[in-house]
């Protein structure tokens, strides 16, 4: 790149402008359609901003004045200021180099006041072209986020690189919550809920947590070239997720929602929140919900009840966090979760496909809903020594279940208070935040970039983005910099 002259100005920018102009005026332009000239505005307009964007640069290191002294990160006092010192930066226009003075002295390393001021990242990467790689590698596929960027920016992105940058892009993630103020806009009865659940994504075998290691290093595939019925490809990590959301109660009937027909309007969750980890366990996902919760309710003014497929130790979790913070949570288990135990037991009284199933499941969800789940088992129960030995085990598996799980089938108590009975929230969750891109065929996951991409969905989900962006910059900012100066005083 050519040595600046302060006196040209932005002639280079200037100069590109006119050949863009003139060749939008002349002959070549006026033969092509009009998606050919887009196609070439984009690649010639893109240049003009590089050009444009690095006169900016080498005119502000024109104008840089010369301190009698700079103190770096080591505490070390430099006095002799050179000029012409430069960096590489990977801009969202293109590749630029950034000039500065640099301070020196015997014996340490040099140092750059004018990168401060610049905020220019500790990496060759921009926070702008950063924030790109944030944005695609949420979206899709590292190789695709490589080639949007490297498209969009004429910087060559390697699947490392995209990586790196999505890691540290996420990296504040837990921090931005912990610091933010919550959503505006709950009404007087609005009640808070709670829900969690967890779904698998398939990681490297370095990735597995211990237990699955161990069942990997033992198992050893039946028959060569394909797969046994049981046997898998590839081991799973849970990614545990929680929501968090405020809810206006509808109350409702049993008859109401089993009838025939269209169904009276439910609840409408609002203000979602949403969090997912394949690092975390349970407990801390669990807890990180709570944190939310606290922060929508401090005053503990508000009706908090929480959702759960059933777990015991999602339920464990819930009920250990509302003890150690002092909050009364009612629990309830997904009532989807329970029919598809009714279902399971239907088909040990019915044929395959029969249409008497249906009724039978819808009689038996009456009653649970009615509050009568302990009938249900021990009808049950009472049926299955008439079956074979594995229908027996089925029945018995819905009838342990349904007692199991009595505590938190208090379905007339939420009906009537009009709280929800399905975790509709979180389920949707696992699907937008976890499968639609974790579940890609053919990805396997390591935990960093895994859990860094999460991060990045969730906080598209929660419409937190650009918020979260600004607070990241801060931060990068005192890290790179507020930090060294922490460090020489």
């Amino acid at each position: 790149m050519s040595e600046y002259v302060a006196e040209a100005g932005f002639a280079r920018s200037r100069e590109a402008f006119a050949l863009i102009e003139g060749w939008l005026d002349g002959p070549e332009a006026a033969a092509l359609d009009h998606a050919a000239v887009e196609e070439q505005m984009a690649a010639r307009g893109r240049e003009m901003l590089r050009l444009l964007f690095q006169d900016y640069l080498d005119a502000r290191a024109a104008r840089e004045q010369r301190l009698e002294q700079a103190t770096g990160p080591d505490g070390i006092v430099r006095r002799r200021a050179e000029r012409g010192h430069s960096r590489a930066l990977a801009s969202v226009f293109g590749p630029v180099r950034v000039s500065r003075i640099a301070y020196r002295a015997p014996g340490a390393r040099n140092a750059h006041p004018a990168d401060e001021q610049l905020n220019l990242p500790a990496g060759k990467h921009s926070h702008g072209l950063s924030r790109l790689v944030a944005l695609a590698a949420a979206r899709g596929s590292l190789a695709a986020a490589c080639a949007q960027v490297t498209a969009q920016t004429g910087c060559t992105l390697g699947t490392r690189q995209c990586q790196q940058l999505a890691r540290q892009a996420a990296c504040d993630f837990a921090g931005f919550y912990a610091s933010r103020r919550p959503p505006p806009g709950a009404a007087a009865g609005d009640v808070l809920v709670l829900e969690l659940d967890a779904k698998g994504i398939a990681v490297l075998p370095a990735s597995q947590r211990p237990r699955s290691a161990r069942a990997a290093r033992r198992s050893a595939p039946k028959q060569d070239g394909r797969l046994s019925q049981g046997e898998v490809r590839t081991r799973k990590r849970m990614a545990e997720t929680g929501a968090v959301f405020d809810l206006t109660p509808v109350p409702r009937s049993a008859a109401g929602i089993l009838a025939p027909g269209p169904r009276p309007p439910g609840p409408k969750a609002a203000r979602k929140w949403v969090t997912a980890s394949v690092a975390a366990d349970a407990a801390a996902v669990v807890a990180a919900a709570f944190a939310e919760a606290d922060r929508r309710d401090p005053h503990r003014q508000r009706t908090w009840i929480a959702l759960a497929d059933g777990n015991k130790d999602q339920i464990r979790q819930i009920r250990a966090q509302a003890a150690a913070r002092g909050i009364d949570v009612t629990i309830t288990c997904d009532f989807i979760h329970v029919t598809e135990y009714l279902w399971d037991a239907a088909w040990c009284f019915f044929p395959p496909a029969s249409p008497d199933a249906g009724p039978w499941v819808r009689a038996r969800a009456a009653a649970i809903l009615d509050g009568r789940a302990a009938s249900v088992a021990a009808a049950l129960r009472d049926a299955a020594p008439q079956l074979s030995a594995a229908r027996r085990k089925i029945a018995a598996r819905t009838a342990g279940y349904l007692e199991a799980k009595a505590p938190w089938l208090d379905y007339p108590q939420a009906l009537a208070n009009g709280w929800p009975i399905s975790t509709g929230v979180i389920e949707g969750a696992c699907r937008y935040l976890i499968k639609d891109r974790m579940g890609i065929t053919g990805a396997r996951w390591g935990i960093d970039t895994a859990e860094a991409i999460l991060q990045l969905r969730a906080l598209h989900a929660n419409g937190d983005f650009d918020e979260y962006w600004n607070w990241h910059r801060r931060r990068e900012h005192q890290r790179t910099y507020q930090a060294n100066h922490a460090l020489a005083a």
